[in-house]
């Protein structure tokens, strides 16, 4: 049960959003501060339908305890709630895993695969393996598959590193294999609509 000190925290907390609240309404461009209003209530929506799925789950669910925390962060929704709030219970490399082990059949459907090599201070690195050689096209396509799996999976990503075959690249005995060039989470969906752009780096 939460002591009288969290309770006064949480009062405190409260009285300091209504505050700026109120300095909001304050704003003297109406734009503004209906732009303002937009993005609270924006939050709130969220947070109220993940509120609700967390009662669902609760209410009909039969898991135990920690078997029902497990499965409210699969939720999409619940786990980035989650996630932005620190109570995952899931660390960044095992929901990497995790999102590779899903999109792994459709992967090995189109002749590929991928590894995970490490997960180093939010950077991703993986090694795609087969990846339809001699089709360029099928290549991206798997590659944004992986980087849209990890990300959906894992948002807290910085980047993701990948060494691959690229039908492109220097044969073997070349010294150099080709390497993703790293997706930053800020504004990496514009990023992803890169076609196939691809760096090599010398082997040591």
């Amino acid at each position: 049960m939460a002591s009288a000190v969290e309770d006064q925290d949480v009062r405190g907390r409260m009285q300091r959003l209504e505050a700026l609240l109120q300095e909001v309404e304050q704003f003297p461009d109406a734009r503004v501060r209906a732009r303002v209003r937009e993005i609270v209530q924006a939050v709130l929506d969220l947070h109220g339908i993940g509120l609700n799925r967390i009662l669902e789950q609760i209410a009909h669910g039969e898991e135990t305890h920690l078997a029902l925390i497990e499965t409210l962060a699969r939720d999409e929704l619940v786990g980035n709630l989650l996630l932005l709030h620190g109570l995952h219970p899931a660390d960044l490399e095992t929901r990497v895993r995790q999102a590779l082990d899903k999109v792994r059949p459709y992967l090995r459907s189109h002749g590929g695969n991928v590894e995970l090599l490490a997960v180093d201070d939010g950077i991703v690195r993986l090694r795609m393996v087969g990846s339809c050689h001699g089709c360029p096209s099928s290549a991206v396509t798997l590659k944004l598959a992986i980087e849209e799996a990890i990300y959906q999976a894992a948002p807290d990503v910085v980047a993701i590193e990948a060494e691959g075959a690229d039908p492109s690249a220097p044969g073997p005995g070349s010294g150099f294999v080709p390497v993703d060039l790293l997706y930053a989470q800020k504004g990496r969906n514009d990023d992803r609509t890169a076609e196939g752009h691809w760096n090599t780096v010398a082997v040591p």
